[in-house]
């Protein structure tokens, strides 16, 4: 029975730093709120799928100060580089540095949330690459270029093909080969 993946929790220490981030500028709506049992933490429920009760959880219970040291990141599937492009200039009004990564099968941006736990925002190329597999792309490029840069740029790496010809094949695939 295959598993899908539904949401994650995570605790923060400034509940309010932390909504703005991730509704205001990342796009999250809250879908609820309330106490955890008996504790005095609350618990914040964040979704952007309207088939997800939420997607990402937020729990005030950990001390102010350092930076996140038991998740390496969290990642987020845009629909399409227009998307992708949309959360990218709202992210650079706000500040946020951000580190562009094209791993051949996606065009992601890696950076940190507030308290500093890992993001990766992303949305697939139109082909499949082997991993692991990382170079940094320019921002500034665009679109046409980005795509012709991307093919150029991977072309020549195993297991190089159109995503379509790589998916309908079965998971294990992405271990093989």
């Amino acid at each position: 029975m295959p598993l899908q993946w539904s949401h994650a929790v995570l605790y923060v220490a400034d509940l309010p730093l932390m909504l703005d981030f991730y509704c205001r500028v990342l796009g999250f709506e809250q879908t609820d709120r309330g106490k955890l049992n008996e504790r005095p933490a609350e618990i914040v429920f964040l979704s952007q799928a309207p088939y997800e009760h939420h997607q990402l959880a937020l729990v005030p219970t950990r001390a102010a100060g350092g930076e996140s040291d038991n998740l390496a990141h969290l990642a987020f599937r845009t629909d399409d580089l227009a998307s992708l492009r949309e959360l990218i200039g709202a992210l650079q009004a706000e500040n946020v540095d951000l580190r562009p990564v094209s791993h051949g099968n996606t065009w992601s941006v890696y950076l940190q949330d507030p308290e500093g736990n890992g993001l990766e925002l992303f949305c697939d190329t139109p082909w499949h690459v082997r991993q692991p597999a990382g170079i940094p792309w320019d921002l500034e490029l665009s679109d046409d270029a980005l795509l012709a840069w991307t093919e150029r740029t991977f072309s020549g790496e195993p297991g190089f093909v159109p995503r379509e010809r790589y998916y309908p094949r079965s998971g294990a695939a992405t271990t093989s080969s």
